[in-house]
């Protein structure tokens, strides 16, 4: 069995004149979802063996925060492929993890994230900002996650 956390970063500030995409920050608001989300993950005891997060900031700031509060102690792998990544690159960045990473944390950004839950035919919204999907595969390796196998087990919302 394979578990995957896909969290879509929480709101984000609004964009001034001339700012690039990748530099905006979370509001003051999306601060306090990321918290909120994070202790609620934190009760349902997610123990994540892997975070890999885009390197932009509102979802560097996610991921720092989710860290944190679920206490995970390892590094968070930061991959740019998933900043205005297509769905086939969220595929590859999945199947491409070690098999003894049983529970993956995956932050990152719409339309990709909702694309895959589509493709995978688990999830046919869009993802909120904040939102956490919980997925599990019936399988051992990831490279085998499939349709055939995902099961969308919870949504938990900030």
């Amino acid at each position: 069995m394979k578990t995957l956390y896909i969290m879509r970063h929480p709101h984000k500030e609004i964009a001034i004149p001339n700012q690039d995409d990748f530099d905006i920050k979370l509001s003051k608001e999306g601060l306090e979802e990321a918290k909120i989300i994070a202790e609620n993950l934190y009760s349902l005891k997610i123990k994540p063996d892997l975070i890999v997060a885009s390197p932009a900031s509102r979802t560097r700031q996610t991921a720092e925060i989710v860290s944190k509060i679920l206490k995970y102690d390892k590094n968070i792998m930061y991959n740019e492929v998933l900043f205005q990544a297509f769905v086939n690159e969220l595929f590859e960045t999945i199947t491409y993890t070690f098999d003894s990473v049983n529970e993956m944390f995956l932050i990152g950004h719409n339309p990709s994230l909702t694309a895959l839950t589509i493709v995978l035919d688990v999830y046919k919204e869009e993802i909120k900002p904040g939102e956490v999907l919980k997925i599990e595969f019936d399988t051992n390796t990831w490279i085998n996650i499939a349709k055939e196998n995902a099961k969308l087990i919870w949504i938990e919302k900030p």
